[in-house]
Parts: structure tokens; sequence; C-alpha cells
């Protein structure tokens, strides 16, 4: 099997790479002309500053021979279905909290000052991404004001609403300069968010290398390109769905730009178009079968998570727990002594 060093050196070798330097500072038509911007993300930073940040930069795990280490795990088996249990206690009444919890509750918490001088930054990204999981993985495709594409995943993503549907992406500070997806999302204020499946991680992944600015992840990953409508974006075809998006909002935290490092921003994107693969929803298309979705989440290290089996747990109404013929009975009760009846099971 080919190394990855090698494999990357024929790519390169083979593929014609068309440089085209463009301003950070530059900003498209439409509505980014309205977008709040700190005129400081523009700022260069010096070599020393970034040689020093770059030291500490240490985001990316040194996994030793990772080859080796795969080659003695079970093989990946995508016919696996994915089974539907009892939820977890599914006999749980109101008030009882969470089942034999005394072990839980005996159990201290250390606190943690993230901004602690003598805490390292890496330690919060991996307590972060271990702490907050699964997530889900923004695969975003953007493009230049050039016309020159770019395609990177992103572990910072998540839907925020559906009326309008929002989305949020964090960009992280990272030494010298900014990440290509945020550089053309100011340049166009355009993307398409697309889905990732278990049989697109290693294409998807790829497209994480710490590529040129100007080099099509495209070309890296072997992905193909489909047509947008409302965006120049290409979408990914492999997505089971792809959401188009325009950029309505950025906001930049000056407050915490360090030394040799780009700022750290998060930008809100408001999807334009929705694409579903035929043949994995619903008739009216409201609902992705989550057999032809095949989501992977993102977990802590270089870990990812599939969906082996799942439960449901539907959300109750207030006016169905309790006894319509019965209310008149607490009308002048409080909240709180309504909930210590419900509790009790009295009413």
């Amino acid at each position: 099997m080919m190394t990855g060093t090698r494999a990357i050196s024929r790519f390169i070798s083979n593929q014609t790479w068309n440089f085209t330097p463009i301003s950070v500072s530059r900003v498209g038509s439409h509505s980014l002309n309205q977008l709040r911007m700190s005129s400081s993300a523009t700022a260069a930073v010096s070599e020393a500053e970034t040689a020093a940040a770059q030291k500490s930069y240490q985001i990316i795990q040194d996994c030793g021979n990772f080859d080796e280490t795969q080659a003695r795990r079970p093989d990946f088996d995508h016919s696996k279905p994915i089974e539907v249990t009892k939820s977890p206690n599914p006999n749980w009444e109101y008030g009882q909290g969470v089942p034999n919890n005394r072990a839980n509750l005996a159990g201290k918490h250390h606190e943690i000052d993230p901004y602690a001088s003598d805490r390292p930054m890496i330690n919060n990204y991996r307590l972060l991404v271990s702490g907050i999981a699964p997530r889900p993985v923004g695969f975003l495709s953007t493009m230049n004001s050039k016309g020159e594409k770019n395609l990177s995943p992103f572990s910072y993503f998540q839907v925020i609403d559906h009326d309008p549907p929002m989305f949020i992406v964090g960009f992280s500070s990272r030494p010298s300069r900014v990440k290509d997806t945020y550089r053309n999302l100011r340049e166009t204020g355009e993307c398409v968010i697309n889905t990732v499946s278990e049989n697109m991680i290693e294409a998807v992944n790829a497209t994480s290398i710490d590529a040129p600015y100007g080099v099509s992840e495209w070309d890296v990953s072997g992905l193909h390109e489909a047509p947008s409508t409302t965006v120049k974006p290409s979408r990914v075809a492999e997505s089971v769905f792809n959401i188009e998006g325009k950029v309505i909002d950025i906001k930049e935290f000056t407050d915490h730009q360090q030394p040799g490092m780009s700022l750290a921003a998060t930008v809100l994107i408001k999807a334009t178009r929705f694409w579903v693969k035929e043949g994995t929803a619903n008739e009216d298309y409201s609902h992705i079968d989550l057999e032809k979705l095949r989501p992977v989440g993102q977990l802590g290290g270089i870990s990812y998570g599939r969906i082996g089996s799942t439960f449901e747990q539907p959300r109750k109404r207030w006016s169905e727990e309790i006894e319509i013929d019965k209310l008149d009975k607490i009308v002048e009760l409080t909240i709180p002594e309504v909930l210590i009846l419900v509790f009790r099971k009295i009413i």
C-alpha cells in the first residue's frame, strides 16, 4: 500500500497548479457590504511571531505508524444495519432523575480556568473535542473571487434554526494566515454545506490537509462536483444532503488574538436551497432515512463515530401529562406545587 507521503507526492507531480494571490481585505458584493468586520483581521503578523505560535500549535496529533495500527483492526462492515432499541430507562418517572445515580453524585468535579497562564491552548482543544461529542462534520465548499475552489471539513459547526434555516461555523485561531474557507466566505459570502456519510470519510479527511492557498481540495479528494442554483460553489455529488447558503454575519474575536496567530471568528450562514438525494427521504422530503444517510460524528482526538444503534424518546406535552378533568383542582396552585403533585402521581 502506498504511504500517505508517496501518494501525495505522486498526486502533486501529476497536477498543474494555478496560484493567484488575492487580498485578504477584499470584500465581495451583495450582503457582505453590510457585514460588521474588524479591520484588524487584515493585519499581518511577523515571521518571528508566526514561528513562535507554530511551535505551540499542536492541533494535528502525531499518530505514529497509523497504517500498522489500523491493519490490526477488524474491517469496517458497511452492511451492518442500524438497530433500534428501547430507551436507556423506559420506566423512568417524573422526578426520578438519573436511576442508580449514587456513584455519579459521589464523584467530584475539577474546576478549570480555560484562560489560566499555565494552561496550554491545546489542552482546551483536546478537552472540548472529547467532551462535546459527537459533533456533526461541517463539510463546506467555497470559492474565492477569482473562481478558485476550496473544500474543507469543520469540527465547530451546527444547524441553529429552521425558520429561517440557519447554520454557524467556527474558525479557530491558528498560526499566520486565516483558513482558506474563512477567507473565501469573507470575499464572496457563498458556500455549500455538504453532509458526510460513512463511505465518504477518507475523501473528506483528505480535504483537511494544509494545502497552499489556491489548491483545490476537489482534486486532492477525488470527490465530484454538482451544480448549485443560488450560489457559485459546487455541491458534493456524493453527499446525501446539500445546503446552499449565504453569509449574513461574521463575528471576529479581536480581544483574544495572540501574537503570531490569526483571528478566531464565527460565521452565520442562511440557507438558500436544499438538495436531497432521491431515494433517501420520504415522499414529501421532510425526513431523511438514517440508513441512507449513515452520518459520521466527530469525537475526541482522531476518532469518529458511526450510528450502530438508536432509540426513540418522544417529547411530551404538559397538557397531555395531566388529566384534563383534574385541572380544576389545581388552578389555584403554584407551578412548584403542581410539579410536586405530578411527581407524587397525585394527579
